[in-house]
């Protein structure tokens, strides 16, 4: 499932971030990068161990903990501490599919990158080239969102960055351990999860409605790992 999430950060909260890492110390991204994918990756990056990358992560973390969609798509067990991404004129990332597991730097925490996860800082308007593209069995997916929007698509995809032609691409992105594995069950949790709001926001308290919250947390509970 790949799904585009709106407005996790609000413009106060991007502009505060664009602040705060215009004065961040960039390095070069492939020091974070696995062997194949540094091949690939031509970008700069915040070290996990910043002290802006820190603090701008909590301020992720919380975003998404109080965002309804994100909790109920990504179904989150764990959370890796957001990282943070500078793409500049003739900068890209090649074609490449992420680390299955991630260890959090300083720490003997293990994530299982279940979930992909990129927060768009810039505006659309302040750069040409940048596309986030994932190839799925449904084609190729362009994605270049609105400052402050998240797309979420499944880890095991192959995608890329397209090279920058003008102005700078600022992001945060992330991996997501969910409590449900597998991408379809997750999908099918989440549009179950989406009619039951539906009808929970036009006041519909019917037996239907009872018999579909049942339905869910029983299928929840049959393929959650926790």
């Amino acid at each position: 499932m790949m799904l585009h999430v709106p407005n996790v950060l609000s413009a106060e909260q991007v502009s505060a971030a664009r602040k705060a890492l215009a004065g961040a110390g960039w390095l070069d991204g492939r020091v974070t990068a696995g062997h194949q994918s540094a091949l690939a990756k031509n970008n700069e990056q915040l070290p996990e161990t910043s002290p802006v990358a820190r603090e701008l992560g909590h301020v992720v973390i919380d975003a998404l903990e109080r965002n309804a969609t994100f909790v109920s798509a990504a179904l989150p067990a764990k959370i890796f501490p957001p990282l943070f991404n500078r793409y500049s004129v003739g900068q890209g990332f090649g074609m490449h599919v992420d680390n299955a597991v991630r260890q959090v730097r300083q720490t003997a925490q293990f994530v299982r990158t279940d979930i992909s996860a990129t927060l768009f800082l810039s505006h659309p308007d302040e750069y040409d080239g940048g596309e986030l593209i994932v190839d799925d069995t449904y084609g190729a997916h362009r994605v270049k969102l609105p400052a402050g929007h998240l797309v979420l698509y499944p880890a095991s995809s192959l995608h890329q960055v397209q090279p920058i032609t003008r102005g700078t691409r600022i992001a945060s992105f992330f991996w997501i351990q969910s409590m449900v594995r597998e991408d379809a069950q997750r999908s099918l949790l989440f549009d179950l999860d989406s009619a039951i709001r539906r009808l929970q926001s036009q006041s519909v308290q019917s037996e239907v409605s009872v018999q579909l919250t049942g339905i869910y947390h029983n299928l929840l509970r049959r393929w959650t790992e926790v």
